[in-house]
């Protein structure tokens, strides 16, 4: 058992117990009594844990709430080293992800957390920040301004004022939002909200926002259901309630690849006898859907519907004329 583990055990056997003999705790821990001291001296010094020993009762006893009350750093909060790692993985991915996040209101805690693993094992946190690494390729990084107030406002369900690019028009344009989901798709976040302007449902991605300007004003609550059916209905980050489905026929030798990925959380798929796999994703704006599919080139056919095969293939026109123009 290693010192976390301990720690927990004490403060578990207090709970349990309304007195607890120094036999119980080294018979319990499996440590001699110099061992247990320490332990328990850490636990008072450290953490104010609220442990006294009860002459009279022969025994040490909680002399206050461990749930309730100032003078208990860590509150009922006891972590072993698994779970320590956990917590610190979970934040070097976040971090990754978006960095400084969470640091002003974290740091604290995964200070403390560093010095129960510090003491505990013989591991660091600088062991965690080497071997847990995000790659953000192809992602736009939104000012972290914005990620804050955006989140902020999300929390405390207030609207949002956004200065907002859009980059197909080229036009700027300015938005009062009622925020109602982050997501991080393709390693960029953006910003699923009611739109008061256009009186429905967008999603903005937050490197496009230029300022946002949390409100005093109360969000306006959008179901889940409903965010679903607009924003989740469709292929990828475009959303629509009218759905298409895209079938999509991929030859053997792409679909050792493409049969493991997920495309759609409602996607359908088969193999052929011959070993072509069939895809079928649903979508109701077509471009992002229209590049996943030129990416694998003449790997994959466009089956169904008409609308969609003659996109892409007009797609493949153009490049061929590109290039056949260059090369002359």
């Amino acid at each position: 058992m290693d010192r976390s583990d301990r720690f927990y055990r004490i403060v578990k056997l207090l709970r349990e117990k309304a007195v607890v003999t120094t036999r119980q705790f080294t018979d319990e821990l499996e440590v001699s009594l110099a061992t247990f001291k320490r332990d328990l001296e850490y636990l008072k010094s450290t953490f104010n844990a609220p442990i006294e020993y009860d002459r009279d009762k022969g025994g040490y006893t909680l002399t206050g709430s461990v749930n309730l009350g100032p003078t208990f750093e860590l509150p009922g909060l006891w972590f072993n080293p698994s779970e320590i790692y956990a917590l610190m993985t979970m934040r070097q991915l976040l971090a990754d992800i978006q960095p400084g996040l969470l640091e002003p209101s974290i740091q604290p805690l995964m200070a403390r957390l560093e010095k129960l693993l510090d003491r505990s094992t013989d591991y660091r946190l600088a062991d965690i920040e080497n071997r847990v690494h995000v790659e953000r390729i192809g992602g736009r990084a939104p000012d972290n301004a914005t990620f804050q107030t955006s989140a902020s406002a999300l929390l405390e369900r207030k609207r949002l004022r956004l200065g907002h690019f859009n980059r197909a028009s080229g036009q700027h344009t300015a938005r009062t939002v009622s925020p109602q989901r982050l997501t991080y798709y393709r390693s960029t976040w953006y910003l699923d909200t009611w739109c008061h302007l256009r009186e429905g449902i967008r999603s903005f991605a937050l490197d496009a926002i230029g300022k946002a300007e949390k409100l005093d004003d109360a969000a306006k609550e959008v179901s889940a259901e409903d965010l679903e059916a607009v924003i989740s209905a469709g292929y990828g980050i475009y959303s629509g309630k009218d759905v298409l489905w895209a079938v999509l026929r991929f030859n053997p030798v792409s679909a050792r690849w493409v049969a493991h990925e997920q495309w759609h959380k409602d996607q359908r798929s088969r193999f052929e006898p011959d070993g072509t796999y069939i895809l079928e994703v649903p979508y109701s704006a077509d471009e992002e859907l229209i590049m996943d599919v030129l990416r694998h080139g003449a790997n994959v056919e466009v089956a169904a519907p008409p609308e969609l095969r003659q996109r892409v293939a007009a797609r493949h026109d153009a490049a061929a004329r590109m290039y056949e123009r260059h090369s002359a």
